[in-house]
This record gives structure tokens, sequence and C-alpha cells, in this order.
């Protein structure tokens, strides 16, 4: 098993997804001037990539946790998945087009090579048969894979869906097969706290991302004051979903999963969640990109999507996470949530900065009412409701 913190090697993994993140937004950000169906079709294909790229990112943080990440086999295995990782980045722009078969090749890789890898490295070892489980399933999904990227270029979306339904539904149940059984993750015995300092950094590694898009795209237009503003603007709100997520439950997110009687359960709810999180921050990233290169367009319905949806995402991801650290429901980003749904007939009708500095102040008045709620209250222990062992159960090896 993991001894317990996130190490340098898998930081330096995450350089990778640095790149991967940013091609996603430059996808999402293609969008701009599209409408009706082309508008949802766009989005689908970019949301598919990015589900391959989480589900890479996902796996490797499990492995890294259950597994000794000091181990050079380990190591390796890391580091071949960052390069993989970094074909699929560099592939991203067009993946859906003339790139779908590189893009692919490196998914299949890391998803049925690099599970054989660690099986055979383990030599023995009870845990062998979940990596033989997982490239049993990937290899089944991958003809769906290729033939998407070699096939018509129509059929390659829904190809791909099927795939990758796959590939999510055998994670969900833990990669069943014949006389085997199946290994769900959530009886895993894994480095709790470990786990919550991945998570814990992927969000940084999106919030990052969203900082490099407002310096980008501030850099690179005419200047303005308007666009000043909107770069102030589009910083502020990036600083506020950093303070939002950071407060008490995401600093408590170790400890939750330190008091977890099975953290792999709290974990694999965790990751659903943080997957909505790091999501919704690359989704409002390209909100701000398309405030910063026009303040005062004429209304259209992509910038609302962005510029709104995302934080709107973002909180109801947040909902979620302070449930799993504390078994409630917080009433300020409860407030902030249905502000941002009322507000957003009248915001369809003005300019992506009146948007923009809606969202920045409502997102403030969530920080301010957390603050305030918590002023002089000793540190809360977190009550994690998901983790807890049902009479009887018991952790699993294989």
């Amino acid at each position: 098993m993991s001894s317990g913190r996130a190490t340098f090697l898998e930081l330096f993994f995450d350089l990778a997804f640095v790149v991967a993140l940013t091609r996603v937004s430059e996808r999402f950000a293609g969008l701009s001037g599209d409408t009706g169906w082309a508008l949802v079709t766009g989005f689908g294909r970019t949301l598919l990539l990015f589900l391959a790229l989480w589900l890479i990112w996902s796996h490797t943080a499990w492995i890294t946790s259950r597994y000794e990440p000091e181990r050079p086999i380990i190591q390796a295995v890391v580091v071949g998945t960052m390069f993989a990782g970094l074909v699929m980045a560099v592939t991203l722009p067009r993946a859906m087009e003339e790139r779908a078969l590189p893009f692919t090749v490196a998914y299949l890789l890391v998803m049925v090579v690099r599970p054989l890898v660690v099986a055979a490295a383990l030599r023995g070892h009870p845990r062998r048969l979940v990596p033989f489980r997982l490239a049993a399933w990937s290899a089944a999904s991958a003809p769906l894979w290729l033939a998407g990227a070699l096939g018509p270029d129509h059929l390659r979306l829904p190809l791909w869906v099927a795939a990758l339904a796959v590939d999510y539904l055998a994670w969900a149940l833990g990669w069943p097969v014949p006389w085997l059984g199946a290994s769900a993750v959530g009886r895993w015995r894994i480095a709790g706290t470990h786990l919550a300092d991945r998570y814990q950094q992927i969000v940084l590694v999106a919030l990052g991302e969203s900082i490099l898009v407002i310096g980008v795209v501030f850099g690179g237009t005419d200047y303005s004051a308007q666009r000043a503003a909107a770069f102030g603007f589009a910083f502020a709100t990036s600083a506020l979903l950093w303070r939002i997520y950071f407060h008490r439950a995401g600093l408590l997110l170790a400890e939750a999963f330190g008091r977890a009687r099975m953290p792999g359960r709290l974990g694999a709810a965790s990751e659903r969640t943080h997957l909505l999180i790091v999501l919704s921050v690359l989704v409002t990233a390209v909100g701000y990109e398309l405030v910063i290169d026009d303040p005062f367009g004429r209304p259209r319905p992509t910038w609302l999507l962005f510029v709104v949806g995302g934080p709107l995402l973002f909180l109801a991801a947040r909902m979620r996470l302070e449930y799993e650290i504390f078994a409630r429901a917080p009433r300020s980003q409860m407030i902030g949530f249905a502000a941002l749904l009322l507000l957003t007939p009248a915001m369809a009708h003005g300019t992506p900065m009146v948007g923009l500095s809606v969202v920045t102040g409502v997102l403030a008045l969530v920080a301010l009412l957390d603050a305030l709620r918590n002023r002089g209250r000793p540190p809360e222990i977190s009550a994690a409701p998901i983790g807890r062992r049902a009479p009887g159960e018991t952790d699993s090896e294989a």
C-alpha cells in the first residue's frame, strides 16, 4: 500500500494534464460561435475526450494510492502513463477528426497494457487479479475505440460513447469476470490521505489552468479598460473558486479519509465529485476567455453556458463534497446556487461582462457567508456518512 502523501513524481505527472486540460478548454472555446444542435454535439464531443482523460488520471491516482509509488516499477508505470497522456493532449484538438487513431492508441496502451505490467510486477500477490480484470474489460471495449478511430467520421462519436460507457460501467461494477467475480472499488484498501492529496492537487491544476487562460487571453488582445476590468473579475472568480473549495470541507478531505472505516468507498464517491469540480473550473475558464475577448458583445447562449453554467456546476459539486465530509447541506452554497439560477434569465439579456460580474458577486457572497458562519468557531471534525462499514462487511484485496 502507498506510504501516505503524494510524491513529487505524481506532481510531475500532473504537468502532462496541465497541457491536456488546456487543450480541453481550447476545444470548448472553439464552440463560441455555435448554436443549437452544433453547440450540443460540439460540447458532447469535447466532454467525451475530457472523460477519457479523466479516467486515465483517476486510475493512475488509485494505482499510486493502492501500491507503493516509490517502487521502480510503479514509477515506470507513472512515467509511461504521463507520456501517453501527453500524446492524448497533443492530439486532442483534432482527436475527433484526423488525429483519432493516435489518441486512441495512447488511450488503449494505458488502459490495456498498463494493468498487465502492474499484474506482472505483483508476481503472485492476490492483488494482481484487479489489474487482470481491468485489462480484460479494456480489451473488450478496445474494438469499439479502434472502430471509431478507423471507421467513418459519422460513426466515431456513437462508437466512442459506447466504448467509454463500457469503461466507466466496468469501473463502477468492479470489473466483474466469470469465476473471479468483481472487486468493488469501495472495498479496496487504499492510502486515503494519499488519494485526498491527489484530488486536491488536480483541483489546483485545474485552477492553475484557468489562471493561465486569463493571462494568455488578456496578454494576446488589444488593451482596453473594459478588457482590464474583465481580467480583474476573471482572476477574482478563480480566487473565489479556490476559497470556496478549500474552506473547511476541502481542507478536511484527508481527515475524512483517515476517519472512514472504508476509505475506498469515500474515495469512489469523491472521485465523481472531483470530476465535476474539475470540469466546472474548465468550463468557467472558457467563460473568462469569451468575456475578456469581447466584454460587451451581444448576448449569446454560448457565453451564458460557460460564464454561468460553470459556476453553477461548481457549486452543485461543492455541495456534494460538503455532504461527503460533514453529512450536511451547506446553506451558503445553496443560496449562491439559487441566486445564480434566479438571475440567469436576466443575465441572458445582458452582456458577458455583466454576467461575469454578477457571478463574481454571488461567489463572493458565498465565501463571505462561509466566513461569517465559522468565525470564532473551533475547527470542525469530519463526519463523513460515506465509507462506514456495514455489519459483517470486509475490505477486498482482490
